[in-house]
Parts: C-alpha cells; sequence; structure tokens
C-alpha cells in the first residue's frame, strides 16, 4: 500500500488508523441499518401473514355457519312441504266463559271407525268406541265434557262431565272432581265446589241439564 501523505512517518500512521477505524466504524453502522431493515421487513411479513390468516379463518368460520343454516332451511322446507294442516271447529265467548264447540264426528270418521269395528285380537272379537271431548274454563281449571259414541252411532251412548285442575303450578298433583254421569248430579261431598254451579258449564249432547242427585233424567221429567 503506498502512502501519499505528506508529513512525518509518525503522522501518517496515525493517518492511516483514523481512517482505518472510520472506515470500520461506517462498515458497523452499515451493518447495523441493514439489519434493522431486515427486522422490520420480517415483523412486516408476519403480521401481514396473520392478518391473512385471520381473515382466511373468519371468512371459513362464516361460510361454515351459512351453508349449516341453508341446509337446515332445506329441510324444515322440504319436511313442510309433505305435512297438511287441517282444522276445524268455532270459538265462541258467552258469559265470560270461553268455549270451543267441536263439531259432530265426520261422516268419514264414523265409517273408519264402523270398518274398524271389529278386529281380531288373540282369537276375540274387539269392539272400538272413541270420546269427544269438549272443555269450558272454570276457576283454576276446566269443566270438561266427554261423549262416549259406539260403533258408527250418531248419538253419544253415554255422555260425563268432571272439573280438573292442578293444585298449583309447583306440583303435579291434579284435582278431579265428578260432576254429572248421563244427565244425573253426582253426590255433593264437601262445600268447596258446588256441583250445581259447575254443572252449568257442562256441555250436553242434547243441550239438557243434569238433574238433581239420586234422580234419573227420565224421572225428573215424570
Amino acid at each position: 500500500m503506498s502512502i501519499l501523505t505528506d508529513g512525518t512517518h509518525e503522522n501518517i500512521v496515525l493517518a492511516q488508523n483514523v481512517n482505518g477505524r472510520l472506515r470500520a466504524e461506517a462498515r458497523m453502522l452499515s451493518a447495523r441499518a441493514f439489519l434493522l431493515r431486515a427486522t422490520g421487513a420480517g415483523v412486516f411479513l408476519a403480521l401481514a401473514g396473520a392478518g391473512l390468516g385471520a381473515a382466511s379463518y373468519g371468512y371459513a368460520y362464516m361460510n361454515q355457519f351459512d351453508t349449516a343454516a341453508e341446509k337446515i332451511a332445506g329441510a324444515m322446507q322440504a319436511a313442510l312441504a309433505n305435512v297438511t294442516l287441517k282444522t276445524q271447529g268455532e270459538v265462541t265467548l258467552t258469559d265470560n266463559v270461553l268455549k270451543l264447540e267441536q263439531p259432530p264426528a265426520p261422516q268419514s270418521a264414523v265409517a273408519e271407525v264402523a270398518a274398524q269395528a271389529k278386529e281380531k285380537e288373540g282369537g276375540f272379537d274387539t269392539t272400538t268406541t272413541y270420546t269427544l271431548f269438549k272443555s269450558v274454563a272454570y276457576l283454576n281449571g276446566d269443566v270438561i265434557t266427554g261423549w262416549n259414541y259406539l260403533k258408527n252411532s250418531k248419538v253419544p251412548e253415554s255422555q260425563y262431565c268432571y272439573y280438573r285442575a292442578e293444585n298449583s303450578i309447583f306440583s303435579t298433583e291434579v284435582k278431579q272432581i265428578n260432576i254429572a254421569l248421563n244427565g244425573q248430579l253426582a253426590k255433593q261431598v264437601g262445600n268447596e265446589y258446588n256441583l250445581e254451579e259447575m254443572s252449568k258449564r257442562c256441555i250436553w249432547f242434547n243441550g239438557g241439564k243434569p238433574t238433581g242427585s239420586g234422580k234419573s233424567a227420565d224421572a225428573a221429567k215424570r
């Protein structure tokens, strides 16, 4: 290496050392700057990758639920397409009492019952009967009237009326009181309920009213 600097030998050596030191420090600063730039670029790429991954996961998660909802909606639509709902009846409000008047059994239902009236079960002839129920709200329960039909008869074979109520909303115990059977009041037991007053909520097939306890309907007419 040639020395072109004018001066004494000691000055030349000192200048060379200072020059070398400056060059070394410049290279260190350059390396440190490169390291910082590389670190910044790496952090930026890592954050960008994490953001892209989170966005992809969110999209997949939402798309999964959309697909499940579409499947459930399609299944419900297919199920409801094959269901036919039929109802009939009349709701009337009389004397602050809500009554659900049920129509007599249609002829098709009577014919079906008549067709199934005799069945063989275990080698014995069996008879099929059915009951229509009518209910009227009373106190904290309902007054329920039952019409028992036999085979294809258009007139009930027997009728009965009773009161049914749950003792409380916290108990499964049910209170049931017989009011009348075939137009005859049941025997009054206790003073908690008035059977004659409760019988006014019974809905009889012929529209009649039950007679007093211990007397038949025919005897009351005579």
